[in-house]
């Protein structure tokens, strides 16, 4: 390899985990008490707007737009959803292991993501993963067009009240 062709790797290996964790970003940056829940805002920096979501492993959908998943976690006034049963969430992605080929790229990164209940006894819910994404450079820069959810495990955890 060339040193211009190694730089352009690593661009590009920098841009995808930017992208992944961008995900984790936009769940968090609108938290139930925010005014402004809309994810999608963020995300059109994450996914494709062609994107297909397979999120069938945590009981969704296995094809879903970035919208129809806004939808189910937000609510479709971005007023219910998630925000409906957790007080607050931390969507933690880890360094993804990235393929790179030409203007496509395949990813998996695990995740660690905590929400904290609301409704009921009070809770932390902690869920830890994979994302299995399909990666392709667009003009506005690399975007998810697939992304596959697994869970290793879903833990709901009783939470101490003062």
């Amino acid at each position: 390899m060339s040193l211009e062709s190694d730089v352009r790797y690593l661009l590009d290996r920098l841009e995808i985990q930017d992208v992944i964790a961008r995900y984790g970003l936009g769940q968090d940056l609108h938290q139930p008490h925010d005014e402004n829940l809309d994810v999608l805002e963020h995300w059109a920096d994450v996914f494709s707007e062609d994107a297909v979501l397979d999120y069938s492993e945590a009981g969704m959908p296995a094809a879903m737009s970035r919208a129809d998943l806004a939808d189910l976690m937000r609510g479709p006034d971005r007023d219910g959803g998630m925000a409906d049963i957790y007080t607050v969430w931390q969507h933690v992605e880890g360094h993804a292991t990235v393929t790179i080929d030409g203007d496509r790229a395949t990813a998996v990164s695990p995740h660690l993501h905590t929400h904290e209940t609301k409704t009921g006894e009070p809770a932390n819910v902690i869920a830890a993963g994979l994302f299995h994404d399909t990666l392709e450079r667009r003009p506005e820069g690399w975007r998810i067009v697939h992304r596959r959810l697994t869970n290793l495990y879903v833990h709901t955890v009783a939470r101490a009240t003062t």
